[in-house]
């Protein structure tokens, strides 16, 4: 889906033009979109059993280390913002709470790797991943980091910690997006590939923003019912 396509829905502004008339939703008023959440979570685990034993086993079987890959990101901000400027309890402000992300490994094990994005062509990457990157099939086992109540099925993409230092010091309102849950998918997600750029963030902040600005459980279902084709079609995946 190209930009002007999304813009059919949504009407994309700057990030700063979104701050003032966003309206983060807390966790208390997230009403019945977190029950939504969790019941799409539970389903999607029990219907995708077979696909999740089968990918397991390729992994093991095709390159040594573990089948799942956990990862530091960056969640929601629980703060009261009245109080958020004086709370020194965190030495490095994120944002967000940090949480461990669950996805099957694509990558071949490294003793040491830095936080960077990730690239169509990385050499890091197992040909089993290829092929789960492709078709977003690494992302199911985050199914369980919703039941956690770490992410939900819709919201903004969650971001590792050193790329979320950087990104909010570059981006204004960056941080706007931990105002919500993150998601495993997005209006962000379904409307732009993976980040390539600085400016390939930007616009999907915008996006994010102004998901957050119309969230509602509608909203919810019809990006989980525009996600299929996103992910059958292999719009965006590498």
């Amino acid at each position: 889906m190209t930009a002007s396509t999304a813009a059919e829905t949504f009407t994309v502004r700057q990030p700063l033009a979104l701050v003032r008339d966003t309206r983060a939703m807390e966790p208390e008023t997230e009403g019945a979109r977190r029950p939504l959440n969790v019941a799409v979570a539970a389903i999607g685990l029990v219907l995708a059993a077979p696909v999740l034993a089968v990918v397991a086993a390729l992994i093991k079987l095709t390159s040594p280390g573990p089948v799942f890959f956990v990862q530091d990101r960056v969640g929601l901000d629980r703060r009261d913002p009245a109080k958020a400027a004086g709370n020194g309890r965190r030495q490095l402000d994120l944002g967000g709470k940090p949480f461990r992300i669950f996805k099957f490994r694509t990558m071949f094990v490294q003793l040491k790797s830095e936080q960077v994005w990730a690239s169509p062509d990385d050499p890091r990457v197992t040909s089993v991943g290829r092929v789960l990157r492709k078709y977003r099939l690494d992302e199911l086992p985050q199914l369980i980091n919703v039941l956690l109540g770490d992410m939900n099925m819709v919201g903004p993409r969650p971001e590792q910690p050193k790329i979320v230092v950087d990104l909010q010091q570059q981006i204004n309102a960056y941080n706007m997006r931990h105002k919500v849950r993150p998601g495993i998918t997005g209006w962000a997600q379904i409307n732009h590939h993976y980040d390539r750029s600085i400016e390939d963030v930007r616009r999907k902040v915008s996006l994010d923003l102004e998901y957050i600005r119309r969230q509602s459980l509608s909203e919810d279902l019809k990006i989980m019912l525009r996600t299929v084709p996103v992910v059958v079609l292999r719009k965006g995946g590498w």
